[in-house]
Parts: structure tokens; C-alpha cells; sequence
């Protein structure tokens, strides 16, 4: 049966044949957060594969790659929609043109993947194990090139639970992505005879060895600290008090009610009930839940310090500007800290801006208004930087999708404590958006071996220890206050933090020159 369904799709053709990839791509989205039903992957890649034996030629390979990518991409990004709604009077017209323009731009990554395997690799063992190779290298690719976005990686799958994740801390996530690739692409090898079904298995044994082997290291490192009572802390352990107020963003920036969210903000930032008076607070609000000038608002700042006991600290995510009456004027997409005296005594600008987000690329000749709040363009920062203030561990601050970004997420020369990530996901509603770019936030914590702390302004706010578990969480859509102690006690060097991506270089290039063998011709163009 499974023979006869591969016959039968490697002799479609035409629309077909277009049709079944765009669908299949489509549908490997579903093993991706937060619907994780990752066995689709192996199944939907399968058609792929086999479709790609009845291609014989350089076009119907390309066709194929980028039909498949463009249904993944479209439908792994249909949240994009949601921010084009906020003011759909405005937007709303761009919303075909940015979903197909993003699932068919992307998916020329997958496009040259698939031609790439297709044209140097004969049999369908050998193809799975390059398109693997090749689907990994375009993740990369994926990652770096024109800004980068290395949203909805393959290894993103196993943010169903830390244990899978655990194989980051050696590889880092490029390197789980050709993992899961090779679990995704080597099923599809069953039709291929005896060599073909132990191939197979190889591709499912994947996901046991990666689940056995983190679970054996989670083992190790013992127990999350998900049930400690606040109050047995010792003076010197912070407590971090995540507040989400959970504003729609079509009220954010109104300015009738920007007095009434600040009243909110600063009610949730109170002291909670069963802390001892020695114990230090991290208040945290999300992105720019400040929707003001924190520096020359003088009297808003002042109440926000009036919270704060001794020795506690509010950090929010805030616009930041040089004066107006100054020629170069700037605004940057910020995060400040405050003390108990009202003084600013940290400040961070977001150094990898959205593009059309937060700025418009080529503003000469594309005529387009940004997303955000505001005429004036968002101005980058530096790049990554760690905080230390009034003695609190040490943190390195990321504003929205910076944390998606890996090795790019704190300052080598100056290694923080923990990491802090402030979002704004209330562009993307009650979607898979949200979601996805948790799942792709764990990763770090992971990767670097430092507990994160994720304050989103409608959810998914959470604490994860330095191994990506989840410590406490406030769903998507839901107004709360999250108390939980900062423990650094975990933190640990990781080898993906010595080696960064060099090990991902190492095992693709040998699995590449391993599927292709030595002296093969390749196809003819």
C-alpha cells in the first residue's frame, strides 16, 4: 500500500503535483507549537520526497521546493494577518500581499534545499540524508541573511517538553534542526527496499535518543524549583514580580486611556502579600508598557519608584529619544530601570529592529508607513549588553524577537546571569504566533545555560530555569501578576556556548559528503 501511494505520487505532474506539495507543506506546520503533533513531519516530508522521484529536470525541482515551502511558510505565519488588523482601516489591504509575499519569499530557502538534494544526490536513501543536510543549512541561511529570521526551525518541535530540547545545549538549535530533519526525511526511505526500512527506523529512532537522552540529563541536574515557598528564601535571592497586564493592542496607545493602563501597571507592581521585608524585588513590566518618555516624565516616574521598596528595582520596556529640540533626533525601543529613589540606573536599546515593524527598509523608494506606534523610524542599538544594578544578579536584556536569534543573545566580553526578554505579542491576538515565539525563546536558556524570564504584555509570560524548564507561567490572555524567585544556582557553561555553531558545521558537512559518496557525477543542468 505505502509502495503504491509513493508510485502514485511520483507520477503526479503539473497543478497536481502542486497542489499535494502546497498542502503537504501546509500541513507539516501542525508539528511546530502549539499544536506539536510532530508525527505529521516524517508523513508530510515523505510526500515530498517521493513526489520529487517522478522530477526530471533543474525546474520541476525547483517547482517542487518552493510549492512545499510556500504552503509551510503561509500557513506557519497566517498570525502575521493579526498585526495588519489592529487598524485594518490602515492595513488591512496588505494582508495577501504580506502572507504570500512572506511564504513565497521564504520559501526559496526550502526551494534551493529540495534542488540541491534532488540534483546531487541519485536513490532516495541518499536524497533524504542530503535534503536533511540541505534543509538544516537553509535554516541557517535562513537566520542570518537580510536581518535574519529563524522563526519556526525544525528542532522547534520538541519545545513539547525540555527533555528533546536538552541535545541544544551541545549543538545549539541549527544543530537539533538537521536532527529533526534527518526524523523527518528518512521515514520516507520505508519504500526503498531492506536498506530502506532500516533507514527508516534510524530517522524514527531520532526522537527516542533525543527524549531518553535529555530526560537522562534533566535526571542528572535534579529537580526544577517550581514548588519553593518564597518566604524560606535567603535575603539574597531575588524575586522577580512579572506583571501582564494584558491590554488589547488597539487600546494601547489611546490616548484616553493611557492614564487608566498606567494606574493598572502600577497597581500590579505593588508588594505582594507573604514576602519578608528583607527580600528584594525585580519588578519587570513588558515592552513598552511605558508608553511615555521614562526620562523627561518626571512625576509618571516617580510613581512607579513609590512602588519599590529598598533595594527594589523596576525594569519596563519604554520609548527612549534624545531631546526634540536636538537635530539628530532618534527613538529607540527601549528597556529602563528604576530604583526606589525614581533614578534610572540601566538602560538597553533593542539593537535588531522588525523591519516594516519598526522600521521600513528602503524608505526612499517604499512608500509604506511602519507598523508601530509613531512617524519616526526606531533607531538600533549597539548590541547585546548586560545590566548589573544595586548588587542583583547580573541579566542580559532582549526586546521581543532578539531572543529568537542564537549566539546573538549576550555580550561574550561580560556574560549576565540570567537573561530577561520583554514582548509585545498583543500584535499577533489569540494565535499560534505567541506561541511559536515562546518555544523559540527556550532555546536560549538552553543554549547559553542561564534561566530566562519572558514578560509579555498579553501572554505567554514565563520563568524558565537554565535547562528550558518552565518554572510558572500566565497564559496567552490573561491579566495576572507572577511571583517567582530568580535562582541562578543552575547556571552552567554549555559546549554550544563554547563552540557556538562550529559543531553544526562539522556534522552537516559530513552527512553531505557521506549521502553524495566520493567521485559522483552530478545531474547535468
Amino acid at each position: 500500500m505505502i509502495d503504491a501511494l509513493a508510485c502514485r505520487l511520483a507520477g503526479l505532474s503539473g497543478w497536481r503535483r502542486r497542489f499535494v506539495l502546497l498542502l503537504s507543506g501546509a500541513g507539516a506546520v501542525l508539528a511546530l507549537p502549539p499544536f506539536f503533533i510532530f508525527p505529521v513531519l516524517p508523513i508530510c516530508f515523505a510526500v515530498l520526497l517521493w513526489s520529487l522521484e517522478g522530477v526530471r529536470g533543474n525546474k520541476g525541482a525547483l517547482s517542487a521546493g518552493w510549492w512545499f515551502g510556500t504552503g509551510h511558510f503561509a500557513a506557519g505565519f497566517y498570525w502575521v494577518s493579526h498585526a495588519f488588523l489592529v487598524q485594518p482601516e490602515i492595513y488591512g489591504w496588505m494582508i495577501p500581499f504580506a502572507l504570500l509575499g512572506l511564504g513565497g519569499g521564504l520559501a526559496i530557502f526550502p526551494m534551493l534545499a529540495v534542488w540541491a538534494s534532488w540534483r546531487l544526490a541519485d536513490g532516495l536513501i541518499r536524497r533524504a540524508v542530503l535534503l536533511a543536510v540541505f534543509w538544516a543549512v537553509a535554516e541557517y541561511l535562513r537566520g542570518h541573511l537580510l536581518t535574519g529570521f529563524p522563526w519556526n526551525l525544525l528542532a522547534h518541535i520538541w519545545a513539547i517538553d525540555a527533555a528533546p530540547m536538552q541535545f541544544a545545549s551541545v549543538v545549539g538549535v541549527y544543530g537539533l534542526s538537521f536532527v529533526t530533519a534527518l526524523f523527518a526525511m528518512l521515514p520516507s526511505a520505508f519504500v526503498a527496499g531492506k536498506a530502506g526500512k532500516m533507514t527508516a527506523l534510524a530517522g524514527l529512532l531520532v526522537a527516542v535518543l533525543l527524549w531518553g537522552g535529555g530526560a537522562l540529563r534533566l535526571m542528572t541536574v535534579g529537580q526544577d524549583s517550581s514548588d519553593i515557598v518564597l518566604s524560606d528564601l535567603p535575603a539574597d535571592v531575588p524575586i522577580v514580580q512579572i506583571v501582564q497586564p494584558n491590554i488589547p493592542q488597539r487600546d494601547k496607545w489611546r490616548p484616553d486611556l493611557q492614564n487608566r493602563h498606567f494606574a493598572m501597571l502600577l497597581e500590579m507592581s505593588r508588594r505582594p502579600d507573604g514576602l519578608r521585608a528583607d527580600q528584594r524585588r525585580i519588578v519587570i513590566w513588558p515592552e513598552t508598557a511605558a508608553t511615555f518618555f521614562v526620562e523627561t516624565q518626571t512625576t509618571a516616574r516617580m510613581q512607579m519608584a513609590e512602588m519599590l521598596g529598598p533595594g527594589d528595582i523596576l525594569i519596563t520596556g519604554a520609548p527612549r529619544t534624545y531631546p526634540r529640540e536636538t537635530d539628530d533626533y532618534k527613538v529607540w525601543n527601549s528597556i529602563q530601570a528604576i530604583d526606589a529613589t525614581g533614578s534610572i540606573v540601566g538602560t538597553f536599546d533593542k539593537f535588531h529592529l522588525v523591519p516594516f515593524g519598526e522600521y521600513v527598509p528602503f524608505r526612499a523608494i517604499l512608500p509604506f508607513p511602519k507598523l508601530t506606534a509613531g512617524r519616526t523610524d526606531f533607531s538600533a542599538g549597539p548590541g547585546p549588553k548586560t545590566l548589573s544594578i544595586a548588587g542583583l544578579p547580573s541579566f542580559s536584556p532582549l526586546i521581543c524577537y532578539e531572543v529568537i536569534f542564537p549566539g546573538a543573545v549576550i555580550n561574550d566580553e561580560n556574560q549576565p546571569d540570567w537573561l530577561l526578554n520583554v514582548t509585545n505579542d498583543g500584535w499577533f491576538g489569540h494565535s499560534a504566533g505567541p506561541y511559536q515565539h515562546m518555544a523559540a525563546a527556550r532555546f536560549r536558556s538552553i543554549e547559553e545555560g542561564r534561566p530566562l524570564v519572558r514578560v509579555a504584555y498579553t501572554g505567554v509570560s514565563v520563568m524558565i530555569d537554565a535547562y528550558g524548564r518552565k518554572q510558572a507561567s500566565l497564559s496567552l490572555g490573561e491579566e495576572g501578576v507572577l511571583v517567582h524567585p530568580l535562582l541562578s544556582d543552575k547556571n552552567h557553561t554549555t559546549v554550544y556556548y563554547l563552540w557556538r555553531d562550529f559543531l553544526f558545521y562539522g556534522i552537516v558537512a559530513f552527512f553531505a559528503v557521506l549521502a553524495m559518496g566520493y567521485g559522483r557525477k552530478p545531474k547535468s543542468l
